[in-house]
């Protein structure tokens, strides 16, 4: 699995015109999903990420968790986020898992997320064409890749 984490403000994703999530202030989360991802994957991303000290405290320091902040979390799945593009000029996304692999790793993820948060988890809708708005506090971007945990 790669995310890509962004530190927001707000945001909100919308599908057809219409809002179907949003958050205050908390992380905005982009998840790609590879065949090989596993439930131990999820996991581990989970685990790490609301553990992340990337909030600041009171002396201004990057020193504060999303637990400890009470933040809230949206996720948007983004196949595209396995682009290959050594080759030509047309990306290719062979490694991203197809929907019935992605699908329920998808949920899973949001469900941990939920079972594991006492705040607001608001998510995207898998497949859909989605317009995600955001203000990136900082900024502040973490990719983490869980084939890369060393």
């Amino acid at each position: 699995m790669k995310v890509v984490i962004q530190r927001v403000s707000e945001a909100n994703v919308k599908v057809a015109g219409s809002i179907i999530g949003e958050i205050n202030v908390g992380l905005m989360i982009l998840l790609g999903i590879e065949n090989a991802d596993t439930q131990e994957d999820i996991d581990w991303l989970v685990h790490k990420i609301k553990n992340l000290r990337i909030f600041n405290d009171a002396q201004g320091v990057m020193n504060q968790s999303l637990l400890d902040i009470q933040g809230e979390v949206l996720i948007i799945s983004q196949f595209t986020l396995h682009a290959k593009t050594k080759k030509g000029h047309r990306p290719s996304y062979i490694h991203a898992a197809k929907p019935d692999v992605a699908i329920p790793l998808y949920e899973a993820f949001i469900q941990t997320f939920r079972q594991q948060l006492s705040t607001k988890v608001a998510s995207g809708k898998f497949g859909a064409m989605m317009d995600v708005s955001l203000v990136n506090s900082g900024p502040v971007t973490i990719i983490i890749d869980t084939k890369n945990k060393i």
